[in-house]
């Protein structure tokens, strides 16, 4: 086999096949940046005298290619499906169409039409495709990298043919065109149960469909073979729609069978971004550390957990550059080499995510946020793989290392987690989900309105914060970031009513207040002034929750829901609290430890007061709050308004009907009725 490319063109039906779809073809090739077919070996093979009929008695070619089993199997589909989202990224969304209502019906009575009468014979003779087959095969090389390009009953072919293929003929890709596979009828024996995993040899798929073309009855292969991608194209409406060369000339079908043959046009991208040497800013660092982070947890693992690892984190890296490329875009300013050194094309399924450069600009009062936050996320969201926290930990102490912040900061990170955690379970096992802050931080966040933030000490500050996050929102993996690591440093009383929100989960109060906590313990184990907001807006959180507390208990049932979700959050409240007093962190400089406590228990006291069930009149027992008092009062006071209204307004009726002339009145003359 030479060294071109190897395309292998399987066409349809028809009395005369000419080899006028080549200069479509390559003449669509150019057109989107690609050779044309000179630089290609092609081979057409022409079969359409066997579909009519044969005399040979050649045996169906067997099966080489051998199903894949146990792990084998997991990465061999995870290899594909790889290769199929690169195919994605460079075409656009996946379109299976919807297909026409009696569409099945449709295509079984065109096979009984004579004009199909070769699909027919290849789909119901045994003979016939055996003899097709065997044909084609014997102008397949042995061996080598091909790329099969199907038209209609070409594309049927081709899916019985690619497990008969040579043992070493590796298919880079295969191209359908105008194919009638969708349809239950155009189904050879035992093909759906073939294929009903990608082939180990085949690349990708990827099966086009015109909703002008009646073959394909407005739908493409993908609810047959789900595994494989379909795009919609759009040409104009004639007699030639459904033509081999009406397909070949779209510009994505070209672009599919260009980068089969040649490869991906954009291998130059990693040489074309090239980005200044400024600084970066508070979202760029942020995004910059965790994908740091991400990259010495992967090398961190082994086997297929790492590849998987280190697969997810190719796409999240890509996304990210994206993500960062697009707001500097959009603020016209230039782009940070570190940043344009991250650049990933998804459209190559070969090509590797660079190493992100190395963090060593942050001081420590800084790190503490971004580090904290850090500890809470999912890095590689929103794909989810279980790592283990031996390896997440010594991933973390790493990159404080390489930071120049020490090794002891990164022990610190996390011994300050773990006695968070264990301070906010109350029995001092480590319960809490930190997962659960970036599963809730959307819900938090759409709770407040937005974040409130205090004035962060460090080179950034809450405006940097703001307006990172103003530009990236909570979700994905910068937006959750960024809110993981603002939650850390947020106070006001928007987040103390975000928290005391139904839509906020006892859990992701649990996780915010743990990080929090967190970043609390670090600040005294590295001997750091403490974050004057974080008492504070704990106490306000747990005066919004006692508030919130006192007047729904005043009317609900006590197993209420509601309820119970609201005491598990002052639970959590109080605990970082009293841990706080006791460690004497936390509070402000002239309290003694204890003193918080009290004045923390007359703000809540005050706060709940009108609430709370209390002795009115000395007997004793308890009264109703006064809360609720004050609402049965109104109740009643405005029962007994409605009750005078009515026998007002009754008497006033009573009065108008005495008044009221009768019929025989108004016989005397107007002048009486009128009085």
């Amino acid at each position: 086999m030479s060294n071109k490319p190897y395309l292998l063109f399987l066409h349809g039906v028809g009395a005369k096949q000419s080899d006028g779809w080549k200069a479509t073809l390559s003449d669509a090739l150019t057109n989107v940046g690609y050779p044309g077919l000179d630089g290609a070996t092609v081979v057409a093979p022409k079969y359409s005298n066997s579909l009519k009929g044969v005399d040979d008695n050649d045996p169906l070619p067997r099966l080489t290619i051998k199903e894949p089993t146990g792990e084998a199997a997991k990465t061999s589909r995870r290899d594909f499906e790889r290769r199929e989202s690169a195919i994605e990224v460079m075409l656009g969304p996946h379109d299976r169409g919807n297909g026409w209502f009696g569409g099945d019906p449709i295509a079984d009575g065109a096979l009984k039409q004579s004009q199909f009468d070769q699909a027919a014979n290849y789909l119901r003779n045994p003979r016939i495709r055996a003899h097709v087959l065997t044909r084609i095969l014997k102008q397949v090389p042995r061996s080598g990298r091909i790329v099969i390009v199907g038209h209609s009953l070409g594309s049927v072919i081709a899916a019985d043919l690619v497990r008969r293929l040579p043992a070493d003929v590796e298919v880079v890709g295969m191209v359908t065109i105008g194919s009638p596979l969708a349809n239950a009828g155009f189904h050879v024996e035992g093909l759906r149960g073939t294929l009903r995993e990608p082939p180990a040899n085949l690349g990708w798929w990827v099966n086009f469909w015109n909703p002008a073309d009646p073959v394909t009855t407005h739908r493409g292969l993908s609810s047959v073979f789900p595994w494989m991608t379909d795009y919609r194209i759009r040409t104009k409406v004639d007699l030639h729609v459904h033509d081999a060369v009406t397909y070949l000339d779209d510009q994505a079908v070209a672009t599919a069978i260009g980068y089969a043959l040649y490869g991906s046009r954009s291998k130059e991208l990693a040489v074309v971004e090239r980005g200044v040497d400024i600084p970066l800013d508070y979202a760029e660092t942020f995004a910059l550390m965790a994908l740091r982070y991400g990259y010495l947890t992967k090398t961190g693992l082994n086997g297929e957990r790492q590849e998987r690892f280190a697969n997810a984190l190719r796409h999240v890296q890509a996304q990210a550059f994206d993500s960062l490329k697009e707001r500097r875009a959009r603020e016209a300013s230039p782009l940070p080499g570190m940043i344009a050194d991250l650049v990933v094309d998804l459209s190559d399924p070969e090509s590797v995510a660079p190493e992100p450069g190395r963090i060593s600009s942050l001081s420590k009062e800084d790190a503490v946020v971004n580090l904290t936050g850090l500890a809470t996320a999912n890095v590689i969201r929103p794909f989810e793989i279980d790592v283990s926290s031996k390896s997440r930990q010594e991933a973390l102490v790493e990159l404080t290392i390489e930071m120049g912040l020490g090794s002891q900061f990164g022990r610190d990170v996390i011994t300050a987690g773990d006695a968070a955690r264990k301070a906010l379970s109350g029995d001092g096992t480590n319960w809490v989900k930190w997962a659960a802050l970036g599963a809730g931080a959307a819900a938090l966040v759409a709770a407040t309105g937005g974040l409130a933030f205090a004035a962060a000490p460090g080179v950034f500050g809450a405006a940097a914060i703001t307006s990172a996050l103003a530009a990236f929102g909570p979700g994905g993996m910068i937006g959750g970031l960024l809110t993981a690591g603002a939650l850390v440093s947020a106070g006001g009383g928007s987040v103390a009513i975000g928290i005391a929100s139904p839509t906020t989960t006892a859990e992701t109060v649990e996780a915010v207040v743990s990080a929090k906590l967190t970043a609390a313990i670090l600040r005294k184990h590295q001997g750091l002034d403490q974050d004057p907001t974080t008492w504070a807006s704990l106490v306000e959180t747990g005066m919004e929750l006692r508030r919130e507390h006192a007047r729904l208990q005043a009317f609900s049932d006590e197993s209420a829901p509601t309820l119970k979700e609201l005491k598990r959050k002052l639970k959590t409240i109080d605990r970082a609290l009293t841990y706080l007093d006791e460690e004497g962190i936390g509070r402000g400089a002239a309290d003694a430890p204890g003193d918080g406590r009290r004045r923390r228990a007359e703000l809540l006291d005050r706060a709940t007061e009108a609430f709370r069930s209390v002795d009115l009149d000395g007997d004793g027992v308890p009264d109703k709050p006064r809360a609720r008092s004050a609402v049965e009062g109104a109740s009643s006071t405005l029962k007994g308004a409605a009750a005078g209204t009515a026998e007002a307004a009754v008497s006033l009726l009573r009065r108008k009907r005495t008044a009221e002339p009768t019929s025989d009145d108004h016989d005397h003359g107007s002048a009486d009725a009128a009085v």
